[in-house]
C-alpha cells in the first residue's frame, strides 16, 4: 500500500510540474483551476484588492454581442526584464527627511513582492538633473584627465538611498545610469543647462567619465546593470541637457563609448541608445542600428512618453516598428511622469490611467522593461532646482511625515506585483475598445492578465481561453489583474 501511495504522490507532483513546464514552453494546458481577481477602481476603496475568484466553464464560439478578452498562452513573445522607477536626488533627499518608520514603509511598499508591489528595476542620474536640489559635477573645471573625479556629493542622500532600495529588493536590483549633461566646460555653450553639444575634443574624456562613474559606484557596493548614452538628446531644456543628432550619437557610440566600455572591462553593461520620446524613436533607432559598427555595442533602445507635448497622443506604433525591424535588440521604457504638479490634483484618477494605458500598449508592442520616473517626491512635487515640479506615484509631506499614495502606485503594482522577471508575454486580445489588455505567463506557469477600463461604464465580459471562459466584470475607471492557475 505504501508503494502505491508513493507512486500516486509522484504522479501528482509530476502533473503539476508538467503543467508549469507546458505553460512556460508555449503549450497550453486545458486544466485550469480558476481565476483570482485583483482590482483598483475609482470611487471605491479597492486598491490592488483581491475581489473574488472566477471559474472556467466550456464556451465554444462567442457571439459578436458578447464582450470578450481572448488569451492564447501558447503564443509567446518578449521576456520581461523588470519594472521599476528612478532613484533620483530628489527622491533620495525627500526620503532622508522622513521619519525612520516611514522610510521603511516606502521601501517595503515598492520592493517587497508580497506586502508591496515588488519593483525589480531602477534608474539613476549621472551628475545632476532637474530633480536635484542644485546643479553639480563630479569633476573640477578643465580636468580632462578626470583626476578630481569624486561622487562625494551623492554620499549624503543618493548612495544611502540606492543601497536601501537594493536591500529592500532582496539584495539584487538591476540599475542603469543616465547622464543629463557633461560638465559645462566640455560643451560648446559652457553650460550644463540649456542644451548645447559635447565638444568633439572631449568625446574621449566623456566616454572615460562613464567608466569612472560605473566603477566608482560599483566600488561602493552598487552594481550597475546598464547605461544610456544621453537623457533626451533632442531636448534643449532649461535644466541639464545636451543635444546629439542621430548621427552624432551613433558616432559617439561606435568610436568612443562602445570601445571604451569594452577596453575597460565593461562590455557586459547594457548600452541603451535614444532615451527620448516615441515620436522619433524609429528614426533614431534606424540611424544607429543600421550601422553595424555602432549596433554591435547597443543592447537596446530606450524611450519616454512625453511626445504628447506636441499635441499628439502616445505613439505606440513607432515602438512596434522598432521591435519589428530590429528584433535582436531590446525596447525599454526609460521615463514617464505626470507633469505640472498641483497638490489639489493629487487624487485625480487620470494619473494612474495614463500609466495603465502606457504600460498595456508598450508591452503589447514589444517592450521588455518599464521604468517610472521619481519613485518619491515631496509635497511640492520636488525638490527641483528649476521649478519643473511633477507628480510621483508616492509623495511625502515632509512637514507632517505622511506618505501619500496616488493611484499611479496601484496601477503600476497591477503589473510589477504579478508579472515578474522572466515572464513571457502572450496573446491577449479584446473585442471592445473600452477594454485594453495585456497578458504574461510567469516562470511558475501562472498567467497574469491585465484588463484596463478607462470608460465610465461597468462592462461584463468573458475571459476566454481555448474553448473555456470565466465570467468577469470590469468596473468603471478600473484596472484588474486576473491570475490564472
Amino acid at each position: 500500500m505504501r508503494k502505491f501511495a508513493l507512486i500516486g504522490l509522484l504522479l501528482v507532483a509530476y502533473a503539476g510540474y508538467a503543467k508549469s513546464e507546458a505553460l512556460h514552453n508555449g503549450k497550453d494546458s486545458t486544466t485550469r483551476k480558476g481565476v483570482t481577481v485583483y482590482t483598483t477602481a475609482e470611487n471605491t476603496k479597492l486598491r490592488l484588492t483581491e475581489t473574488g475568484t472566477l471559474s472556467f466553464a466550456p464556451m465554444k464560439q462567442p457571439l459578436e454581442t458578447e464582450v470578450c478578452i481572448f488569451v492564447d498562452p501558447a503564443k509567446r513573445f518578449q521576456t520581461l526584464l523588470g519594472i521599476g522607477g528612478a532613484l533620483t536626488d530628489a527622491a533620495a533627499e525627500t526620503w532622508a527627511k522622513m521619519p525612520n518608520q516611514k522610510r521603511a514603509e516606502l521601501m517595503k511598499a515598492y520592493y517587497d513582492p508580497v506586502e508591496g508591489i515588488g519593483y525589480t528595476l531602477a534608474r539613476t542620474n549621472i551628475q545632476s538633473c532637474d530633480f536635484s536640489s542644485d546643479s553639480y559635477s563630479y569633476v573640477k573645471d578643465n580636468d580632462s584627465l578626470l583626476r578630481t573625479f569624486s561622487v562625494a556629493h551623492d554620499m549624503q542622500y543618493r548612495i544611502p538611498f540606492i543601497k536601501a532600495a537594493i536591500t529592500a529588493a532582496g539584495g539584487k536590483l538591476p540599475l542603469y545610469v543616465s547622464p543629463w549633461s557633461p560638465p559645462a566646460w566640455m560643451k560648446d555653450n559652457n553650460d550644463m543647462l540649456h542644451g548645447g553639444k559635447l565638444l568633439p575634443k572631449y568625446y574621449q574624456s566623456w566616454a572615460n567619465f562613464f567608466v569612472k562613474f560605473i566603477k566608482t559606484y560599483e566600488s561602493l557596493g552598487i552594481p550597475v546593470w546598464g547605461l544610456s548614452v544621453q537623457n533626451e538628446p533632442m531636448a534643449k531644456q532649461k535644466w541639464e541637457s545636451c543635444n546629439y543628432s542621430a548621427e552624432e550619437e551613433r558616432d559617439f557610440i561606435k568610436r568612443y563609448l562602445g570601445p571604451t566600455l569594452q577596453k575597460q572591462g565593461l562590455a557586459a553593461k547594457k548600452l541603451i541608445a535614444w532615451d527620448h520620446n516615441r515620436d522619433q524613436v524609429y528614426q533614431r533607432a534606424s540611424t544607429i542600428l543600421e550601422d553595424p559598427a555602432a549596433a554591435k555595442y547597443v543592447w537596446g533602445i530606450g524611450y519616454h512618453w512625453y511626445e504628447t507635448w506636441t499635441g499628439s497622443t502616445m505613439m505606440f506604433d513607432n515602438v512596434r516598428r522598432v521591435a519589428e525591424t530590429f528584433p535582436d535588440k531590446h525596447l525599454i521604457f526609460t521615463e514617464g511622469c505626470i507633469e505640472s504638479f498641483k497638490r489639489e490634483r493629487i487624487n485625480e484618477w487620470f494619473i494612474g490611467e495614463r500609466y495603465g494605458h502606457s504600460m498595456v500598449n508598450d508591452f503589447n508592442n514589444g517592450t521588455v522593461a518599464w521604468t517610472d520616473w521619481n519613485i518619491l517626491l515631496d509635497e511640492n512635487g520636488g525638490p527641483n532646482h528649476v521649478g519643473n515640479f511633477c507628480f510621483a506615484p508616492v509623495h511625502a509631506d515632509t512637514k507632517t511625515g505622511e506618505l501619500i499614495y496616488t493611484n499611479a502606485y496601484y496601477y503600476l503594482g497591477h503589473f510589477s506585483k504579478f508579472i515578474r522577471p522572466g515572464a513571457k508575454r502572450v496573446i491577449a486580445s479584446s473585442n471592445r475598445t473600452d477594454l485594453e489588455t495585456t497578458a504574461f505567463v510567469n516562470k511558475d506557469g501562472k498567467l497574469a492578465v491585465v484588463v484596463l477600463n478607462m470608460s465610465s461604464k461597468e462592462i461584463p465580459y468573458k475571459l476566454w481561453i481555448k474553448g473555456e471562459a470565466a465570467a468577469a466584470t470590469s468596473l468603471p475607471h478600473s484596472i484588474a489583474t486576473l491570475i490564472i492557475e
